[in-house]
């Protein structure tokens, strides 16, 4: 099964005076990876040092792509991510991560690989296992934030028809 990580990478040009960042994937279009004794792990910088104040929906309403998936601020071994999004996010798991999902913006529907679907709202949250395959969409944008263990491994499933036959 092709899988990979498939998170942005963070950028550190900042560009203006109102502490918004953007984030964009090195050249190969991966995140780096680090080693921690065990095995493969992602690790991305915040976009925000602590002791920064975030205006979430300035930084949420200065993103123009339709995708756009970045950590704003890291806590203790946890961070949590930005996600703004109109579309679909390929199927994909944590391995060693629970990942919680927090509405702010829109509505977010996340697919697990069982057949599920949970459609969430603005302020409403799903907290996703480790190990479980799943996928988020929205028919409008959406934004969300999400939490989960610093360095959280995505494995992402390039073909869905591969995500079926495995399963």
């Amino acid at each position: 099964m092709a899988m990979t990580d498939y998170r942005t990478k963070q950028n550190d040009t900042k560009q203006n005076d109102t502490n918004r960042y953007d984030t964009d994937r090195n050249d190969t279009g991966q995140n780096d990876t680090k080693q921690n004794g065990q095995g493969d792990t992602h690790s991305e910088d915040a976009a925000f040092p602590g002791l920064t104040v975030v205006n979430l929906k300035q930084l949420a309403d200065s993103v123009e792509q339709s995708y756009k998936n970045f950590v704003v601020v890291n806590i203790n071994n946890h961070c949590v991510r930005l996600a703004v999004m109109q579309g679909e996010f390929r199927w994909h798991q944590h391995p060693r991560s629970d990942e919680c999902f927090l509405v702010v913006e829109g509505e977010l529907e996340i697919d697990l690989a069982d057949g599920r679907t949970f459609l969430l709202k603005p302020g409403e949250i799903l907290t996703i296992p480790a190990g479980v395959m799943h996928r988020t969409r929205s028919q409008a944008r959406a934004v969300n934030l999400c939490f989960e263990d610093r360095n959280a491994y995505t494995d992402v499933v390039f073909e869905d028809s591969e995500r079926v036959s495995k399963q």
